[in-house]
């Protein structure tokens, strides 16, 4: 799979006695300035590569604000727009202003009346799917009933192990997809 894809093996010297313990693939070759062995922790040495990163492969996901629709102030929205109403009816002689004061009443309302609450970005791999996001709610429910009793700590055993075969087998799909984007990443 690796050389079908287009990758190279960059490090050819052993880094532990006679061994090649340390292995560093890129793709393309040409991305890779300069790589060197040199002495590490131990009997084992280090490697050091020197990469020209391109930063097209995943977009940074970022924090933002997200309006709380069942959670609005019904009878102050309510109250709002009646007495903007008359406002807005009577402004404007043309359809565009018409149509702004109305986009502007509504922004207003809804900044004042619908609370809204902050999305944080997403730790979790891309690959995570719902099965494994099911799975992992269930073994942190398992894992706070773990004091109850054995028959709590063997079903989070096997929650657990269900858990990391989920994830195998999500991953490899995921991977092979990724390695077939040919100079995409």
């Amino acid at each position: 799979m690796v050389w079908e894809n287009g990758y190279s093996q960059v490090i050819d010297s052993p880094t532990r006695g006679d061994a090649l313990l340390d292995v560093y693939l890129v793709r393309p070759e040409s991305s890779l300035t300069s790589s060197g062995i040199v002495q590490g922790v131990s009997d084992h040495l280090a490697v050091i590569l020197e990469v020209e990163w391109e930063d097209t492969c995943t977009e940074p996901q970022v924090e933002r604000v997200v309006p709380v629709y069942n959670k609005t102030d019904v009878s102050g929205l309510q109250t709002f727009l009646r007495d903007k109403f008359i406002v807005w009816a009577s402004n404007g002689k043309k359809v565009e202003e018409i149509w702004n004061n109305l986009k502007n009443i509504v922004y207003e309302s809804t900044e004042r009346f619908v609370p809204h609450k902050i999305l944080r970005k997403n730790s979790d791999p891309e690959y995570y799917n719902m099965e494994i996001k099911r799975l992992k709610s269930k073994v942190r429910k398992e894992y706070n009933r773990r004091k109850l009793g054995v028959h709590c700590r063997e079903k989070l055993k096997q929650l657990s192990k269900q858990l990391l075969a989920a994830k195998k087998s999500a991953q490899e799909p995921f991977i092979k997809s990724i390695l077939s984007k040919e100079g995409k990443c």
